[in-house]
């Protein structure tokens, strides 16, 4: 059996193979290899394995090698390089080999599928494929869409399953959330779905945690409101203060200030809301700072520990500020929280005048 799990909706693959997992009685007939640095000639062995007192093995693969420099997506290598293919193709070794076999299949670091295309890996696997033993259930699981054409795609049609999930986007997010919400026992209202996808929108792995948290704060057949979305969701009212900072960064004092009033009237705490946006004018003094040093969006990322899709966002925004700037407001935000816990203002005045100042820099 061959699962083909593929598309860039990376949280439901993994949830899909989870529930697989959970099907099956593999006990410690299992292997997990990385797809970009697996050995071809371990991975067939390991497919050829019989499984040890239980009835099936497990072989899962995440990731497919790289493209070559000079291989293209459809598998054909420059003239250069189509020498170092030549002759490439595995044979699986017979039963008298495979102890030799086992031991020479392990090739120098940085040596692994070394003499294959990608296009080769997955010609080659797929050929594999028809001659596993019954066995043996192989699972590839790919962050990314295969072509329909792909020997994988037709391998998968021919001796298992090929499951694509792709992030839902517009109405499909929406049905998204409600069917999630359902198979953990919980309803959500249409106004609470609406705030999920809008401030949320295409993370399905962020959407999952945060129903999981509102579920266990409504219990077992409970209904989420809005109100509870508001309340209890850190990534929907941050997404909201994200719009703050956008409305202030574009200089549109108006919008800024109809934002700073809705989050007011929704119970935001004044002392709570300074210390967000404080978080994220330090975030965007961080960011720019390293992208004048070359750093780009994805190790920015890493070095700051912030998801990749919030460092694109904070990019973003810290490109219409100079560092100076930044650190002009940074500085304000703290005298504006200095002067609240003083109780020398009223919150709503402080932060009006906050939003106005900002607007001017």
């Amino acid at each position: 059996m061959f699962y083909l799990f593929h598309g860039d909706d990376e949280f439901t693959n993994r949830d899909q193979l989870k529930k697989l997992r959970q099907q099956g009685n593999f006990e410690f007939n299992q292997d997990t290899y990385n797809g970009a640095e697996v050995d071809l000639t371990t991975l067939i062995i390991t497919t050829n394995t019989m499984p040890f007192l239980t009835e099936q093995r497990l072989v899962i693969v995440e990731g497919l090698p790289k493209r070559k420099r000079s291989e293209t997506a459809n598998g054909t290598v420059s003239s250069s390089d189509a020498a170092t293919s030549v002759g490439a193709h595995f044979i699986a070794p017979s039963d008298e080999d495979t102890p030799k076999s086992t031991k020479s299949s392990k090739p120098k670091k940085g040596k692994k599928n070394a003499a294959l295309t990608r296009a080769g890996f997955e010609k080659t696997l797929a050929e594999h494929i028809a001659q596993m033993p019954d066995t043996t259930i192989l699972v590839l699981l790919l962050d990314e869409t295969l072509e329909a054409s792909n020997p994988l795609v037709k391998a998968a049609e021919k001796y298992g399953k090929v499951i694509q999930n792709t992030v839902p986007k517009g109405a499909a997010l929406e049905s998204w959330i409600t069917k999630r919400a359902k198979s953990i026992s919980i309803q959500i209202m249409p106004d609470a779905v609406a705030l999920l996808a809008n401030f949320i929108g295409g993370h399905p792995r962020l959407l999952a945690n945060e129903l999981d948290k509102l579920a266990t704060y409504v219990g077992p057949k409970g209904t989420i409101t809005a109100e509870h979305v508001r309340a209890l969701s850190a990534q929907v009212q941050e997404a909201r203060i994200f719009d703050l900072t956008d409305a202030l960064a574009q200089r549109n004092r108006k919008q800024a200030l109809n934002i700073l009033h809705d989050l007011l009237a929704d119970g935001e705490p004044p002392l709570k809301l300074i210390s967000i946006i404080t978080s994220q004018v330090r975030s965007l003094l961080l960011v720019k700072e390293l992208a004048q040093k070359g750093v780009r969006s994805a190790q920015i990322a890493s070095t700051i520990g912030m998801p990749p899709f919030i460092a694109e966002k904070v990019s973003r925004q810290a490109g219409n500020f100079s560092i100076a700037q930044l650190e002009a407001v940074y500085h304000q935000l703290l005298a504006t929280d200095a002067a609240l816990k003083r109780s020398r203002v009223t919150p709503e005045m402080a932060l009006d005048l906050l939003v106005v100042n900002f607007g001017v820099l």
